[in-house]
């Protein structure tokens, strides 16, 4: 699956750069948000999440216009990925003793989304567009908070992989003068648990998040 994800986005980059040597039209763009990231847990025949928190994202993106309905938008961006972990998370009741667990796992990413978009002119003042793609993601930093503990998460040792992978979902609204606004849901397909119990269970940690934003393309 990684192979694959990677293949198209080499694919992709190498359509994009033959598409700006054809002259086509190419709009460049610029985008800030809320992100609202939760982690997924699952082992054998079980699987459940963890809280949602709220974070941020920014970023930029270039759209490769293919006609006046498909165009193709790779991007960067940099956005705050993780989970909140609290006795809610295990579905224990207030009078369990790991009641106040309460901690927040942080991930700060280098994504790079590759976006297929089907774009719908809305009469005059506008249109709506609609797309898909894959993910690539590297983790440039992360760390754990409890209460007012925190502590730098070092991937090499610490049983999470750095880099992450996945498939993106988009939809929006854009003006005639590149004003847009959008909302978008990551699913990740990569298993973050890169640690040998975890590998003996099974186990499997899944990013996931859901964003909403405004761009502007010029």
């Amino acid at each position: 699956m990684k192979k694959l994800v990677l293949s198209l986005l080499t694919v992709a980059a190498l359509s994009t750069a033959a598409l700006a040597q054809n002259n086509k039209l190419v709009k460049f763009g610029v985008k800030a948000g809320l992100a609202f990231p939760n982690m997924t847990f699952s082992a054998g025949n079980a699987s459940f999440s963890y809280g949602t928190k709220t974070s941020y994202y920014v970023g930029g993106t270039v759209e490769f216009e293919l006609s006046d309905l498909v165009s193709i938008q790779p991007g960067l961006t940099f956005i705050n990925k993780g989970t909140k972990i609290n006795s809610s998370s295990f579905g224990f009741d207030n009078d369990d003793f790991l009641t106040d667990i309460n901690a927040t796992l942080n991930f700060k990413y280098l994504e790079l989304p590759v976006n297929a978009l089907v774009n719908f002119k809305v009469a005059n003042s506008g249109k709506l567009f609609v797309g898909a793609g894959p993910y690539f993601a590297y983790a440039l930093s992360g760390n754990v908070k409890m209460g007012s503990m925190k502590e730098k998460i070092e991937f090499k040792d610490s049983g999470f992989n750095r880099s992450d992978f996945g498939l993106n979902f988009l939809a929006g609204f854009q003006l005639n003068n590149g004003l847009n606004i959008h909302a978008g849901y990551g699913l990740g397909l990569s298993n973050m648990a890169n640690d040998e119990e975890a590998q003996d269970f099974d186990a499997s940690i899944k990013h996931k998040v859901f964003t909403v934003g405004l761009g502007f393309s010029f």
